[in-house]
């Protein structure tokens, strides 16, 4: 497997941040990827960090459909591509109406569409083709008017990967379909085959496409406790994060990730998260998440217990896992990073003997 984390540039310093960016890097990280939720965007921070790195990959994760034409994107990825030097990973995302509506003012509609239409003209506009399209979201050039079609003064000089951030059934088959690589989350490797990879597999399969065509990355916090009572208290501080995905990340009747974790075994619980959040009682949503569904989606415990969820991920089919260590300071961070990457370098050793 391959190591990345995910870095938000809002999120606190910008100079710790490149630091913990920089030497994660030195510590043998494969890829960074920059967030974009409703604070920083992530194409300005990814060129900076071109700038201050040499080998590890460059991803955004995710810039989000809606808030950009799909010409907007492919020009911010190309010239991504070009500043990294071929080091540039393109992440998209629909989001959702929460962040779509209630911050952009887009209209949150037909998403998968939108996706599909935005990769193609991205892919389009990197071949350094004049751009037309006509499609149900995107009419290139405006129809009615004087305009023709244009290509860019640019074009890419390396390959362009494209991951799709999605969750739904219909996206993760349009992921396997047309994609790159898939950004996972909300992941349980135990009831992923339902919930995630038949949907993905029947994408490939209906593209002539096998697993090996796409890279699966998926992500979670990594702790390390150092004996029971430390686990139980890193368990329960999580509680409250992960009732806010399900009950917070989206309305009271779009939530993906609500609906990911209903479909591998936690249908109810779910739903009464949501109602609880949705209602004000975040402490009584939060009391209903039990230990189990915070162990089952991270990569929280003993070493031995991070090294087996590992082992875990790899056999189900994981090849890049994103990592987000936990830490109160820089320097905790990279330890718990250090750490995780060690014990992907130990498994991988493993395999190969």
């Amino acid at each position: 497997m391959r190591t990345s984390t995910t870095i938000e540039a809002s999120g606190g310093d910008w100079r710790e941040i490149v630091d913990y960016v920089t030497e994660a890097e030195r510590l043998g990280l494969d890829i960074c990827w920059v967030a974009e939720a409703w604070g920083s965007e992530a194409p300005s921070p990814l060129g900076y960090l071109a700038a201050k790195t040499e080998r590890m990959l460059l991803g955004s994760g995710i810039i989000q459909l809606g808030t950009r034409t799909p010409m907007a994107i492919a020009r911010a990825a190309i010239t991504l591509s070009q500043i990294s030097q071929g080091r540039f990973l393109l992440g998209l995302g629909p989001s959702g109406p929460q962040v779509i509506e209630g911050l952009h003012g887009v209209p949150f509609d037909r998403p998968l569409t939108r996706m599909r239409e935005t990769v193609e003209i991205v892919r389009q506009a990197a071949s350094g083709e004049k751009v037309t399209h006509a499609g149900q979201e995107f009419r290139i050039p405006l129809p009615g008017g004087d305009a023709r079609p244009m290509r860019l003064s640019m074009r890419a000089e390396h390959d362009i990967p494209v991951y799709l951030a999605t969750l739904s059934p219909k996206m993760l088959h349009l992921t396997g379909e047309i994609a790159d690589g898939w950004l996972g989350t909300s992941f349980v490797p135990e009831g992923a085959k339902e919930a995630y990879f038949d949907h993905l597999d029947r994408g490939l399969a209906g593209a002539g496409r096998t697993r090996a065509d796409l890279d699966i990355c998926q992500g979670a916090e990594v702790a390390f406790a150092d004996d029971e009572d430390a686990l139980r208290a890193m368990v329960a501080g999580r509680k409250k994060e992960l009732a806010f995905s399900l009950g917070g990340m989206g309305s009271a009747t779009t939530n993906f990730y609500n609906n990911a974790y209903s479909r591998q075994g936690w249908a109810e619980v779910a739903a009464e998260v949501r109602d609880r959040w949705q209602a004000g009682d975040r402490d009584g949503a939060a009391g209903l998440i039990t230990d189990e569904m915070v162990l089952a989606t991270t990569l929280i415990g003993t070493e031995d217990m991070v090294r087996e969820r590992l082992r875990v991920w790899r056999d189900v089919g994981v090849d890049t896992v994103r990592f987000y260590p936990a830490g109160e300071s820089l320097d905790a961070r990279l330890a718990t990073l250090g750490r995780a990457i060690d014990l992907v370098r130990d498994i991988e050793d493993e395999a190969a003997r």
